[in-house]
């Protein structure tokens, strides 16, 4: 039977109604008044009930940027949307004739990528979205390693610099501030700022578009500049020396590279790989996990919601 998939961003929301396979049957979005929980409320019941408006459906997944607790009924923390401890669930399902449930959504991501994408033929994986910040989802055996308080797989909070930069979780030296796209534009600023010929190009495209923006920045790379493609494998460099801590804890057989990030493909894989291998402990007396680009570019989180509220659904 067909789910719903919510997917609730800070500047959208989007959901899609989607099979059993994982296809998207029917798609919409709007707006996110992100102001007022309550208004965030009836923006997505508005969208299922479009959605459902022509198939029967047993439920809706909503994946949300934030902390959801145990158990997937309350936002306990969602920056973008300002909810704290939100019972975001009860209100959904009050004005709805379906379950509702919710997720965080770098595991719904990461999810949609293991049953259907990248990551599909494996029972353990490790899901890193690259984009604004540095997104995690970890599937162990087959499930989704949610903790003891539902938050784990927060993978962009890893300390990788001690005493090093101040992230917004309000601790220093995470990996969100080195291996994520803000952290590669920021780099990129500084090289354009400075005196070094290796912002040469990146001086140029700022000049042309008045300020200097991601777009700029992935042009440079997709245009082989050696400036910003030393950033770029500056980045894959943190990646992958965290990947390799990753592998010595959760022992994954595959690592998923999802987010925007990952456009650049193999120039950023490949320096993921290299710094991995480097960093893994015990090199070449264990069997060395994948690292993969995801599949799915932005439907994954609206196509993983839908999956695990049919698979909770067909649990109970």
């Amino acid at each position: 039977m067909h789910a719903i998939g919510i997917d609730i961003g800070g500047t959208k929301i989007a959901g899609a109604l989607v099979d059993e396979e994982g296809n998207i049957v029917r798609e919409s979005r709007v707006p996110t008044p992100a102001g007022s929980a309550d208004a965030v409320v009836d923006a997505v019941v508005s969208l299922i009930q479009e959605l459902s408006s022509e198939h029967k459906v047993l439920g809706a997944g909503v994946a949300i940027a934030g902390f959801i607790d145990s158990l997937q009924s309350e936002v306990l923390y969602a920056p973008n949307l300002s909810f704290r401890n939100e019972p975001f669930k009860a209100k959904l399902e009050a004005k709805l004739d379906i379950p509702v449930l919710l997720e965080n959504d770098a595991n719904a991501a990461g999810w949609a990528e293991y049953r259907y994408g990248a990551g599909r033929g494996f029972k353990h994986m490790v899901m890193l979205t690259i984009g604004t910040g540095v997104g995690g989802a970890v599937i162990t055996n087959s499930r989704m390693l949610r903790g003891g308080f539902g938050i784990a797989g927060e993978l962009g909070h890893i300390r990788v610099v001690p005493e090093g930069r101040l992230c917004g979780c309000g601790a220093r030296g995470c990996i969100e501030q080195y291996g994520s796209g803000t952290a590669l534009l920021r780099s990129a600023i500084e090289l354009a700022d400075s005196s070094d010929a290796g912002g040469e190009r990146l001086r140029e495209l700022r000049k042309q578009a008045g300020e200097l923006k991601g777009e700029q920045v992935y042009q440079a790379i997709t245009e082989g500049d050696h400036g910003a493609l030393g950033l770029l494998r500056e980045l894959g460099s943190w990646l992958g020396q965290t990947i390799a801590t990753l592998s010595a804890v959760l022992d994954p057989e595959v690592v998923v590279i999802g987010g925007g990030v990952s456009a650049a493909g193999a120039l950023l894989i490949d320096p993921i790989r290299e710094a991995f291998q480097a960093n893994m402990p015990a090199h070449g007396f264990r069997p060395e996990l994948q690292v993969r680009v995801a599949e799915f570019v932005n439907d994954a989180g609206v196509v993983g919601a839908a999956d695990l509220v049919r698979l909770a659904w067909s649990q109970r």
